[in-house]
């Protein structure tokens, strides 16, 4: 293959400024089609000795122009997703999604680190919209661009996530200032709103546009246990001088476990230092049952929690 076959070949997939730097120093030192480049760098990170060529230097024009071309392109959207209804397409974007989506918006795409995905039509975002979100991320949150994807299948992926939307959003009845209280008498403990409460589980300042009324009810009655975050894995370690320490996994690696144990302040350990370690693949979060909470309750509860939508403007 030639090097521009080799640019043509890279250059289909979506690709950041760092890799699109990266990608043309890897390129030209390619020995192919008479094209040769001998880099040499000084330890003062100064040019030494080689040179490159007039091809090189096209190279490299070609590439930026090909790359910022299709950074503007990426802004000119067309109106309508021509994959949307389309069986095969639904098919393909299936798998795209469960390649590179389901591991944080789980396999059903009702969120698990991620948010709720079947609601986003319901709540009014579009198909631009979602096709931005996707290959460009949500700065300052853990929605990072999704590279090395064609614009073809980011199309079916939104087609496939069409197919499992709900067409509308539920609406609770209950009373949102009983349910509040019933938040800061039973859950604050353990979750914080903008930055009130406690951090043994997820922040919920913007539960209500992450989550489905549905999905809701279902965690809080106990379906939650089938997709725990890791990040809140239940941990119980015994130290070098005897003293049992609980709380929730936040780092770990082969070395050291950083915790926050159950009074909210964190911990950090040498492994190698502890007598036992054991990290649970369960929850800490109880099972509310109809007799712990009532349906009622429950009612008001999640009338409260949808009202959780925080403000991000990058979101809305």
């Amino acid at each position: 293959m030639s090097v521009f076959g080799e640019l043509r070949r890279r250059t289909v997939f979506r690709m950041s400024v760092a890799e699109v730097v990266v990608a043309w120093l890897d390129i030209i030192t390619l020995r192919r089609d008479g094209f040769h480049v001998d880099q040499r760098w000084t330890d003062g990170g100064h040019w030494r000795g080689g040179a490159v060529s007039r091809a090189g230097v096209a190279l490299a024009v070609a590439l930026l122009c090909s790359v910022s071309g299709g950074l503007l392109r990426a802004q000119d959207l067309p109106p309508t997703n021509t994959f949307t209804g389309d069986p095969e397409a639904i098919r393909v974007g299936m798998g795209v999604y469960r390649l590179r989506c389901a591991d944080c918006h789980g396999m059903d795409a009702q969120g698990v680190r991620g948010p709720d995905l079947t609601q986003l039509w319901a709540s009014g975002r579009t198909d631009q919209g979602v096709f931005r979100t996707i290959t460009q991320g949500i700065s300052g949150t853990t929605m990072r661009p999704v590279y090395r994807i064609r614009d073809s299948e980011v199309w079916q992926l939104i087609a496939y996530l069409r197919s499992i939307a709900t067409p509308t959003r539920t609406e609770p009845t209950g009373d949102r200032e009983r349910g509040e209280q019933l938040f800061r008498a039973s859950c604050s403990a353990c979750h914080q709103v903008n930055a009130v409460g406690g951090r043994l589980g997820p922040d919920l300042s913007r539960i209500g546009a992450a989550r489905s009324v549905e999905a809701l009810v279902r965690q809080i009655r106990g379906d939650f246990r089938k997709q725990v975050d890791p990040s809140f894995a239940p941990t119980t370690l015994t130290t070098a001088s005897g003293q049992r320490v609980q709380g929730v996994k936040k780092n770990e690696d082969l070395f050291s476990i950083q915790i926050i144990d159950m009074s909210g302040r964190i911990q950090g350990f040498e492994k190698d230092t502890l007598q036992a370690l054991d990290v649970s693949t369960g929850s800490v979060m109880p099972v509310y049952t109809t007799k712990l909470l009532s349906d009622a309750a429950l009612e008001d509860l999640v009338s409260y929690l949808v009202t959780l939508r925080g403000f991000n403007a990058r979101v809305q």
